[in-house]
């Protein structure tokens, strides 16, 4: 929460709001008049208006500068006029343009097709000649786009001559190419203008724009030229990605005209045909082939050999389903089979390695069996066993024990999937507040009923503005900025886009939201409704749902137990369904430019659309309409960042409707049935929502292609650890839930760590009638309010949000799907509500599965509670107990009491889980058998400081491995409590020597003080870090004297770290050989890359990263790209390693235990090093840490680990 606190502080909540959260859940119930109310409302709205005005002050003193040259800047241009081909000024004058294509690494020279030869030779001379005079109107119909399409930015006389002469030269090859064209060229000029419009992400223009008036001319002709030369950089796989995703649009639109000719443009041109792939031909190909086109089909291989590039596994598919649905001749069939089999590839590939879609499989296999009548499918492979030494006893076939069950029917777990598929399908999920309770007032209905009235005109008067944008889209005959664009916006229903608009819209906070954030939501939501839609159209949700059916079996408690993971289980239903649609879609996602610039295009029709009366609330104002939203200017440190703002008049409407409800994606929401299991990188988790494996940061591709190259048995064991932690079903504790919404409701309590509204945030000083007599103390003291405002208002929304989901879910059984981070820790994909949340977030959770808590279970709880007090921590487990049974008095009066009693709860580290824990042991204490109650609380065994563990055990750290308990020690250590220790020592010597930092110091070092710094020391925190964390923990001791915070911390931390220095001797050498190590690879142009012990590849994505700046008619947003083609960033790549290496291991280690706990039938979750079980299980958990902590590390050198 400290870290939440200081992201709102700094960043308020425009910044640390996450995606989609409304702000209209945010009311005022304080007791405060009418009149103060408007006071304040009027002094912040000044302050706001007077930010504003400053911020347009500087907007246009920087608008002032003549020129500012800018190197290596790339620009995407997104103005109606702007566009321009990423590949124009690529094109090299003369004799270059007439050189061959160069083959890509793995591409051979295509070996003469003769099938395809003789169906040429059937085709009538007339058409050939025909269409060798249409390819020619074609080539003048796009010379002249281009014409037209030269940049009018200024430019220096000496430079206009370059542009002609690649004109010229471009305009020379293009007659020259004598290819194969469609039959439908005179639409050319639609198709013109279809390419020339596609501005990839990397492409490089003349801009407009005042701060980015001059590009280096070097920068303009080099780069793209680069990105051509090396297929293997991640520019060039980007602009593949976006021609093919624009083609798969084509194809899902069933458009395999407008494919072929967009396809065309690049192919046409001797330099942008370098792009295309064998898989851009094959989109076009499937497009085809699903209208039963066989001779569209034909010239398209005579295409791929013309460019010397050879057919692929696809490309015989698409031509084998083509002739499956005409019923295609013998011959023409045998012809393909056999050029097929003289290519290198068998027919049983086709359905081993081929992902199909609808019954593309069905019109192959009918394909075949023309010519091979006796023709079977081939049987599904082998099920590959991973070897990994660590987990020669879990995969072993004769230790295989049945999978654990859940306590559902299989009727109730189908019950409940269809419930999940339909939140699926709808995308969104609309639930209460749990502020739903307060009275409505009458402003409040008079302000719905307006709101109501007034989204009604909002969703005709975007639809209007749409429909408009996209008709004027469609009729452009030249190069168009938003023309690449088009086939975006017709994937789905007008409808479908006004409603993702409006959703944004409603979600707005009255702070704003930057136009970054925006942008990529809006093009993110429109991407999740197409994947969805895909989904639907390729039949793979109906595969799902008839596996899934069966896939339960094996969880439900009415059918006989089977020795399968669920990975295993899946992926055999899978192999014995043999026909119907592949549940890997082909890869079909866009590129993060791409999706900002349809976000961008999105955002601007809303501005436009969106107004209101202005005197709607103010009769006597004048009657006309005013833009809703608004563009304005703010300043994070030196960067100039354009924000969308909502008028006041909006702002007001909606807090006066005081509307109770929220809308999450329903990804956002637990899952109501177990998850779909992971079985690749690309499948798993959610029923339809689109889910990585690995988590990375936005436009980042080095993860999903290290996961791909990864030989899949390799992944099996990180598969099936992320499949025990879904699969743990959970349920709600309500009775504590009850309490904390009761407090939400009643003003907060920042104690127990529910935040107050903003009624309750400081009031801000009141403004002089002269503004110019506020002195600086008046300004400040305004500012630390505001800050505090946008603190509150963050952490308010957060639990607000918490709540209600858990709310929302109170009657129901839930579970989480789990995926990861690039180094391996494992996360719930909900984001909002999880165990891995604050200690009010874990204290309402339940395992949905009971166990009675055994002979030992009701000691495991108690033990549990006293650990969660924070006290006790050197005592060993039998005098935690004992302690337990002597405040036995305070526990039940904290259980039946919890807000009128002694509250001994709320004086602990983890009030809210305390409470729970107290619950739970007055009703086992007061049962009649406690052995045989049965419990649903979790108890958490959490690690002794995880990282100096393994620090310990890497460096064979004998007096380190003591200190966190890696040695048998007569009772528990407590690192913490060591190191306070040591730094007191250290204190007391220097004030007897007269230090006066140190004396004041006496009495306020404590082990609260330094574990925040001794935690995070293994992870990289520097000395500045440190301090800050030291301050933060001082301030909130009240004692403390405040002008001694910097002194003080900056001496602490000096201490701590001279402490942890002397206690792990081994632990600095290790941390500083890794980050010489990380340098020194890093320095040589490589980035630091390695294998968990469970075989998990891991690349650090640390680069140097590009400005890439996407120029829109509102503004020009300034993208930062990092992509392997890029130099590592060596301070970020040295700095990280230590911290992400021991991450990694950290992960390993919850794995293998995950899975040692499946085998042995335990419920088990995990908080990164806490681990959660039953109380019945806790013993049966603690077995495996240390030995197979040990089995991973067996040689003294950390280098071992590397793979």
């Amino acid at each position: 929460m400290s870290l939440l606190r200081l992201r709102a502080a700094l960043l308020g909540p425009a910044r640390l709001r996450g995606a989609g959260i409304p702000w209209s859940v945010l009311r005022n119930y304080s007791s405060a008049s009418a009149k103060e109310k408007a006071r304040r409302n009027a002094i912040c709205e000044r302050t706001e208006l007077l930010e504003v005005l400053k911020a347009r002050v500087k907007q246009l003193q920087a608008s002032n500068v003549p020129e500012v040259t800018v190197n290596k800047v790339e620009l995407a241009p997104l103005g109606n006029d702007k566009y321009q081909d990423p590949l124009r000024k690529v094109v090299a004058p003369g004799a270059a343009e007439e050189q061959p294509a160069p083959r890509g690494r793995d591409e051979s020279p295509a070996r003469p097709s003769s099938w395809v030869e003789k169906l040429k030779k059937e085709m009538y001379i007339r058409q050939l000649k025909v269409e060798r005079k249409l390819s020619i109107a074609a080539s003048q119909l796009a010379r002249e786009g281009q014409a037209k399409a030269k940049p009018k930015a200024k430019a220096k006389p000496k430079a206009k001559a370059k542009p002609k002469a690649k004109a010229k030269a471009k305009a020379k090859a293009k007659k020259s190419q004598k290819s194969l064209k469609s039959p439908k060229a005179p639409k050319a000029k639609v198709a013109a203008a279809w390419s020339q419009s596609h501005a990839g992400p990397h492409g490089v223009y003349a801009c407009r724009k005042p701060r980015v008036a001059a590009v280096k001319e070097g920068a303009k002709a080099q780069w793209p030229r680069r990105v051509l030369e090396h297929k293997d950089s991640s520019q060039y796989k980007i602009l593949q990605q976006t021609i093919q995703s624009s083609l798969e649009c084509f194809l899902f639109l069933q458009q395999p005209e407008e494919a072929e000719r967009f396809l065309l443009l690049y192919h046409s041109s001797p330099v942008k045909r370098r792009l295309l792939s064998v898989n851009a031909y094959n989109i076009v190909m499937r497009s085809w082939a699903r209208k039963g086109c066989l001779q569209r089909i034909n010239q398209l291989f005579s295409m791929l050999e013309s460019v010397g590039l050879r057919p692929s596994l696809d490309s015989y598919a698409a031509a084998l389903e083509c002739m499956g649905r005409n019923q295609s001749s013998t011959k023409a069939v045998w012809r393909c089979v056999q050029q097929l089999k003289n290519d290198g590839f068998h027919v049983d590939e086709l359905f081993q390695k081929c992902l199909f879609e609808e019954d593309e499989k069905e019109k192959v296999l009918r394909a075949i069996r023309i010519v091979q009548p006796n023709y079977e499918l081939p049987p599904p492979p082998k099920p590959q066993t991973c070897k990994s030494s660590l987990l020669q006893d879990f995969y072993s076939k004769e230790k295989m024990v049945p999978y654990p069950k859940l306590d559902f029917t299989v009727q109730e777990l189908q019950e409940r999937f269809q419930q999940q598929l339909e939140m699926e399908l709808e995308n969104t999920v609309t639930i209460e507040s749990v502020e739903s309770t307060k009275p409505l007032t009458p402003q409040a209905i008079k302000a719905r009923k307006l709101l109501a009235t007034l989204r009604s005109q909002w969703h005709d008067s975007i639809l209007q503005a749409l429909q408009k944008s996209k008709h004027s889209m469609s009729k452009l005959k030249t190069v168009s900025g938003y023309n690449i664009l088009y086939p975006y916006l017709c994937l789905m229903p007008d409808e479908e886009y006004v409603g993702i608009m409006l959703q944004i819209l409603n979600a707005l906070s009255p702070q704003g939201e930057s136009l970054a954030v925006l942008a990529r939501e809006l093009g993110s939501k429109i991407y999740n409704r197409y994947i969805t839609q895909r989904k639907l159209r390729s039949r793979q949700l109906e595969k799902v749902q008839e596996v899934y059916e069966e896939y339960i079996h094996l969880l439900a408690k009415d059918r006989q137990p089977d020795k399968y993971l669920p990975r295993e289980y899946w992926e055999k239903l899978v192999a014995e369904a043999g026909f119907g649609p592949s549940l890997n879609l082909k890869d079909c996602s866009w590129p993060y430019m791409l999706l900002m610039r349809l976000g961008m295009h999105m955002l601007e029709l809303l501005v436009q659309a969106v107004k209101v009366p202005r005197n709607i609330l103010n009769p006597h104002l004048e009657p006309r309409f005013i833009p809703v939203l608004y563009h304005v200017y703010s300043f994070h440190s030196s960067w100039q960042v354009g924000l969308i703002k909502p008028h006041p008049i909006f702002s007001q409407i909606v807090s006066d409707a005081a509307e109770t409800l929220l809308t999450f994606n329903s990804s956002a929401i637990p899952m109501l049935c177990p998850p779909v299991p992971w079985t690749s990188p690309h499948f798993g988790a959610f029923v339809l929502n689109d889910t990585k494996l690995m988590r990375f940061v936005d436009g980042a591709v080095q993860h999903q292609l290290l996961l791909e190259q990864c030989p899949p048995v390799n992944l099996h064991p990180v598969l099936d650890a992320l499949n025990q932690l879904g699969n743990c079903a959970w349920k709600i504790n309500q009775p504590v839930l009850d309490i904390i919404i009761s407090i939400f409701n009643d003003k907060g309590n920042e104690k127990l760590d529910i935040p107050p509204p903003i009624s309750e945030a400081p009031r801000p000083p009141a403004a002089p009638s002269n503004s110019s007599t506020c002195n600086k103390s008046q300004k400040h003291e305004l500012l630390l309010c505001k800050k505090k405002t946008a603190e509150m208002h963050s952490l308010r929304m957060d639990a607000l949000y918490k709540l209600s989901i858990a709310n929302y879910v109170r009657d129901k059984v839930f579970w989480f799907p789990h995926n990861m981070d690039f180094r391996g820790r494992t996360y719930p994909c909900p984001p909002y509500f999880n165990h891995l949340g604050n200690d009010v977030t874990r204290a309402i959770l339940l395992f949905a599965e009971g166990k009675p808590l055994g002979p030992k279970g009701l000691d495991w709880l108690k033990i549990h509670l006293i650990n969660l007090t924070g006290l006790k921590k050197k005592n060993a487990l039998q005098e935690r107990l004992e302690y337990a049974n002597e405040i036995m008095e305070e526990i039940l009066d904290s259980a039946d009491h919890p807000l009128t009693g002694r509250k001994w709860w709320m004086n602990t580290d983890e009030p809210w889980q305390a409470l729970a824990c107290c619950m739970e042991i007055a009703k086992a204490s007061r049962s009649p058998d406690p052995a045989a109650y049965i419990s649903h609380f979790p108890v958490h065994q959490d690690g002794s400081c995880n990282g100096l563990q393994h620090y310990a055990a890497l460096g064979r750290d004998l007096i380190g491995a003591m200190s966190v308990n890696l040695m048998p020690c007569s009772v528990p250590q407590d690192v913490y409590s060591a190191v306070a220790q040591q730094v007191e020592e250290f204190r007391k010597k220097d004030a007897e020597q007269g230090v006066k930092i140190a004396q004041v110091l006496q009495g306020f070092v404590s082990r609260k003080v330094v574990k925040q710094t001794v935690m995070t020391v293994v992870y990289g925190v520097t000395r500045y870090g440190g301090r800050l964390q030291m301050e933060k923990r001082l301030k909130e001791i009240d004692e403390f004297p405040e002008e001694y915070l910097w002194e003080a911390s900056h001496y602490l931390v000096k201490q701590v770290f001279n402490g942890i220095k002397e206690m792990f001797s081994a632990t600095r050498d290790i941390q500083n050989w890794l980050t010489e190590s990380a340098k020194l690879i890093a320095q040589s142009g490589r980035t630091v890359e390695w294998v968990t012990p469970l075989g998990l590849p891991i690349v650090q994505p640390y680069y140097r990263s590009r400005s890439t700046v996407l120029n829109c008619s509102m503004q020009n947003l300034s993208v930062k790209t990092s992509n392997g083609n890029q130099k590592p960033d060596t301070v970020k790549q040295k700095n990280a390693f230590p911290p992400n290496f021991i991450h990694s291991l950290d992960s390993t280690h919850m794995m293998l235990t995950a899975l040692h706990c499946l085998r042995q039938g335990l419920t088990f979750v995990s908080v990164h090093d806490c681990y959660w079980t039953h109380a019945l299980t806790v013993d049966v958990m603690n077995q495996p840490p240390l030995p197979t902590l040990a089995r991973y590390l067996p040689c003294p050198s950390p280098l071992t680990c590397l793979g």
